[in-house]
């Protein structure tokens, strides 16, 4: 076709690419991507639309940030071959990113509705709330686990299932409700980890899915006291009963500076007496 046969300028043919002519230039300069004609008496750059599939492969590898001199040793000896095997690998690397990216976007949920519940929470406010099965990492802890300790633990599990950070996930503790029956409720068992992403790995705690009484209150033994015991006659006035493990999260330590401001959520699975 004659359009295929005609020369673009360095304008057109940056502007057919939504690029600057600049890039052209420069990709011209360190020999990653040269014109088909250089005008002699005036060293003006002209580019075949044939080359266009080839810039594309160089935008779109950069794009995906492979280095400049990865892209030059590329192109050096490209063939189906070297294509399939720097594609496949950049497929996993955008894989592994995408993935991460979901479970950045999910821990951002779960700050954005915890700041939402502090917007428009009533502390004294009990409700039901049907949640969806999930897969915590846990950590056994008691009353004599040091906090040394305890940043040990915690530092290893998320060595192990590869995150980042902390934050890179939503933790809080579980008290057995034989324990809150009991009154013991300061007698957690476990702390737990919300790994954000899926994961199948043996030894992860199931948490299950159903009806859970949500209930609030400001960090103190007393607080945490009477916030079960107002559970409890709920519980015993809408017919249900406690069951597992009492999870409980701390909703605003990423907005206050004193853990006497902390506040605490609660959510403990119920079932029909």
């Amino acid at each position: 076709m004659e359009k295929k046969r005609k020369l673009l300028t360095i304008g057109q043919f940056a502007a057919l690419h939504g690029i600057n002519k600049k890039t052209l230039m420069w990709y011209d300069e360190i020999g990653l991507f040269r014109p088909a004609f250089i005008q002699p008496e005036n060293g003006y750059r002209y580019y075949s639309y044939y080359q266009s599939a080839i810039l594309e492969t160089i935008l779109l590898l950069r794009e995906l940030d492979v280095p400049i001199g990865e892209i030059q040793a590329f192109m050096k000896n490209r063939s189906a071959a070297s294509m399939e095997q720097l594609l496949r690998e950049k497929l996993e690397d955008l894989d592994r990113r995408i993935a991460h990216l979901k479970a950045v976007r999910q821990t951002l949920s779960g700050h954005h509705r915890n700041m939402l519940t502090l917007l428009n929470m009533e502390l004294s406010e009990i409700s039901i709330v049907e949640k969806e099965e999930r897969s915590l990492v846990t950590v056994d802890v008691s009353q004599d686990t040091s906090f040394d300790k305890l940043v040990e633990l915690i530092t290893a599990e998320t060595k192990k299932y590869q995150l980042r950070r902390l934050h890179d996930a939503s933790y809080g503790t579980m008290i057995g409700v034989e324990s809150l029956y009991a009154g013991r409720f300061e007698d957690y068992s476990k702390m737990f980890i919300e790994i954000p992403f899926p994961i199948k790995k043996e030894g992860l705690h199931i948490q299950p899915a159903g009806k859970y009484i949500r209930a609030f209150y400001k960090e103190s033994a007393e607080n945490a006291a009477a916030c079960y015991q107002k559970i409890f006659d709920y519980a015993e006035k809408h017919g249900l009963t406690l069951s597992g493990f009492s999870y409980e999260i701390i909703i605003n330590e990423n907005v206050i500076d004193r853990m006497e401001d902390a506040l605490v959520q609660i959510e403990t699975p119920v079932r029909p007496k």
